[in-house]
């Protein structure tokens, strides 16, 4: 049995968040979204694509 992933690369952090590249590059530049570097690539883990999500707004209720 294999332990599970402790991060993921910024195509599959995407993939799994259906948003794009240039706006999880975005999400990272404006500090919302914390990435480490290893060596050329960039990784998101676990946590810190949990934390981004619970920091998310939640959509407005417009009154009927």
């Amino acid at each position: 049995m294999s332990a599970p992933p402790l991060m993921m690369g910024i195509q599959e952090f995407c993939d799994r968040h259906q948003i794009s590249k240039n706006t999880a590059y975005r999400e990272i530049t404006l500090g919302r979204l914390k990435a480490v570097k290893i060596g050329r690539r960039t990784g998101i883990t676990i946590e810190d694509a949990a934390v981004w999500r619970a920091s998310l707004p939640a959509l407005a209720q417009e009154a009927a």
